[in-house]
C-alpha cells in the first residue's frame, strides 16, 4: 500500500501522524538530510543558479562540467566522463549510442530497464545468456556482442565478484554496467565497480550510472574511454540534452570530506548490522553493501507492526515480483540498527 509523505524520508518517517523508522529507498549516504551538505549545497545554489536548461554544445559554455567530468573519472578510474540530468537518461544515452547495425544487444539477468533502447527481455540465468552469445559470434562474428548489466542487482550474481560474468567470451564483446546503487558507495573511495571490471580482459567497458543513490545529486555519468565518450558527446542526444545543475556538479567536487566521513559511518553500520544479527545469512546481501533483500511477506508485516518501514512494492511494475528490502544508510543511529536486528532475531529465532 503507497503512504503519501510531506518531507524527506531520513531515519524517521511519519505516517499518518505516527513516526516510524524507516529502513528503505536509496540515500545510502543521508546526504539528502544533512545540514552540512543541504548548506554546501545551497551556497552553490547562490552562485550557479537553481538550474541550467542550455545545451552543452551552445557557444557559451559553464567550466564546472568539465572540471567534474575530470574528477569523476579520476574517481572511478576510466578515462573520460560525461554528464547528464539523470542517471536513466545517462543509460538510454549508452543504449543509444551503441544500437547500430554492426551490434547485438543482450541482457543479462535482472538488469535494469533503463538500459533498454525498446521493449526487450533479460535472459534468466547466464549460462542461457553465454550460449546465446557463442552461437551469435559463430553465426555473425561481424556483429559485435553488447552485454548489459547491473553491478548491484541484488542477487549477489555479479557485484562484488562477477563470477558468473566470466564464463562469457569478454574479449570479443563490449560490457556496458548500470552502477547506480555502486557509485559513491563501493570500491576505492567510492568509485564504483569500472576499476575491479577494467582488470578483466574486456574488448570495451563502459559504465553508467545514477549520481544520486550515492553522492545526493540529481544526475548521471557515463564512463568509458576517451574515443568512446568523445563519440557520444557528438551525438544530437548529448547536444538536445539539458545537463545536471551547476549548483549539483559543484556540490559533489567540494563535499569529498562529507563522503568520506559518510562512507565510513555507512560501512560501520553495516558491521554492526551483521554482527548483531543470529542469522544473517536468511537476508540475501552483498559485501559492503547497505541493501539487505528477503522474501518473506509475514517478515515485513511484523516490522511494521513494530514501526519499522522498509521498501517494499512490485519493482519494476505492477507484474513484477514483490521486492522487499532493508536498506541501512550513514543517517542512522546506533539503536536504530540494534533495535532493527533485535525484532528480526526475534521473528527468525
Amino acid at each position: 500500500m503507497a503512504q503519501y509523505i510531506d518531507s524527506f524520508p531520513g531515519r524517521e518517517i511519519t505516517i499518518a501522524g505516527k513516526k516510524h523508522l524507516y529502513f528503505g529507498g536509496t540515500a545510502y549516504m543521508g546526504l539528502q538530510t544533512d545540514d552540512g551538505f543541504k548548506e554546501l549545497f545551497v551556497k552553490n545554489i547562490r552562485k550557479y543558479g537553481t538550474n541550467y536548461g542550455a545545451s552543452r554544445k551552445s557557444n557559451i559554455r559553464m567550466s564546472i562540467f568539465g572540471k567534474a567530468e575530470q574528477h569523476l573519472a579520476g574517481l572511478v578510474g576510466a578515462e573520460a566522463c560525461a554528464t547528464l540530468s539523470s542517471g536513466y537518461l545517462a543509460a538510454q544515452f549508452t543504449a543509444q549510442a551503441l544500437n547500430i547495425k554492426t551490434h547485438r544487444f543482450f541482457y543479462a539477468p535482472n538488469t535494469h530497464p533503463a538500459l533498454y533502447p525498446a521493449p526487450t527481455k533479460s535472459y534468466t540465468t547466464f549460462t542461457a545468456l553465454n550460449i546465446a552469445v557463442r552461437e551469435h559470434l559463430s553465426s555473425q562474428p561481424n556483429k559485435t556482442p553488447v552485454i548489459f548489466l547491473d553491478s548491484i542487482d541484488f542477487s549477489g550474481c555479479n557485484f562484488p565478484d562477477f563470477i558468473p560474468l566470466q564464463i562469457l567470451p569478454l574479449d570479443k564483446l563490449i560490457l556496458v554496467v548500470d552502477d547506480s546503487h555502486g557509485i559513491g558507495i563501493v570500491g576505492e573511495d567510492g568509485g564504483g565497480v569500472y576499476r575491479m571490471l577494467s582488470e578483466l580482459p574486456i574488448k570495451e567497458l563502459l559504465v553508467c550510472a545514477s549520481l544520486g543513490k550515492g553522492f545526493g545529486i540529481q544526475a548521471g555519468g557515463v564512463f568509458g574511454s576517451t574515443e568512446r565518450i568523445s563519440y557520444m558527446t557528438e551525438t544530437p542526444f548529448f547536444g538536445g540534452a539539458s545537463p545536471p545543475a551547476p549548483a549539483a556538479l559543484a556540490t559533489l567536487l567540494e563535499a569529498e570530506t562529507i563522503f568520506s566521513e559518510k562512507r565510513e559511518k555507512l560501512q560501520s553500520n553495516i558491521a554492526l548490522f551483521l554482527d548483531a544479527l543470529a542469522n544473517p545469512q536468511k537476508l540475501s546481501y552483498m559485501k559492503h553493501h547497505p541493501a539487505f533483500s528477503f522474501s518473506d511477506v509475514q517478515l515485513m508485516e511484523y516490522l511494521e507492526q513494530s514501526d519499522i518501514v522498509l521498501t517494499s512494492f512490485p519493482y519494476p511494475d505492477e507484474d513484477s515480483q514483490l521486492m522487499s528490502r532493508i536498506v541501512l544508510s550513514a543517517q542512522h543511529l546506533e539503536k536504530d540498527i540494534l533495535r532493527l536486528a533485535e525484532l528480526l532475531n526475534e521473528q527468525r529465532a
